[in-house]
């Protein structure tokens, strides 16, 4: 396989980048919501924020490299019986989800800086304060960080069971397009010619 795309299928590259971002997101949000529940004196307390925010970095990282990705790369067609305004609403959906994970790292920059220390990511680097100035800046970037988190990870939802109904319902290629499959080779298959030999003919 390829590492760029083509009109029929996502390049390795992209696959690589959707499957890395994916289960960050889940993740990043089933932890955001784990450790609210700690209390001050869970020896998780401390490690899960770190750990969290972290991980948001290196996503944003992975978010800008696929933004990039994207723009100098062709997007695989829609399955030519897919109406337009099915294909209006998945670009709209994807361009969505991509508004909402800035704002959503942004706003999370904004929490964990709030106190003007830096967010030290793994240990292998850090992301410096740059803004303090906000009146209550920590609790109102947490407050829009909830806010932003839950609609993204309903769009998310919403974004998955399109792919499954488009997997086993139209039974079009849209989801293998992004697993690295594709019906070409099968029906490329099912359409070729019947061919015969002479003695096949004569008997």
């Amino acid at each position: 396989m390829q590492a760029r795309n083509n009109q029929t299928r996502y390049g390795w590259a992209a696959i690589a980048l959707h499957w890395l971002m994916a289960p960050a997101i889940i993740g990043l949000f089933a932890l955001g919501w784990w450790m609210r529940q700690l209390s001050y004196y869970d020896p998780w307390y401390q490690q899960a924020p770190n750990i969290h925010k972290s991980i948001g970095v290196l996503l944003l990282l992975l978010l800008v490299l696929r933004l990039f990705w994207r723009l100098i790369n062709v997007a695989p067609q829609a399955e030519p019986n897919t109406p337009r305004w099915q294909t209006l609403v998945a670009k709209g959906a994807h361009q969505l989800i991509y508004l909402l994970l800035f704002a959503i790292m942004f706003s999370g920059y904004l929490i964990s800086t709030a106190d003007g220390r830096a967010i030290e990511v793994f240990g292998w680097f850090s992301l410096p304060a740059t803004i303090q100035s906000i009146p209550n800046q920590e609790d109102m970037a947490g407050s829009v960080h909830e806010v932003l988190a839950w609609s993204l990870i309903i769009l998310v939802a919403i974004h998955a069971l399109a792919a499954l109904k488009h997997h086993f319902i139209d039974h079009d290629s849209t989801l293998l397009k992004m697993l690295g499959l594709s019906k070409d080779s099968e029906q490329s298959e099912e359409q070729a010619p019947i061919t015969t030999t002479k003695k096949e003919t004569a008997l």
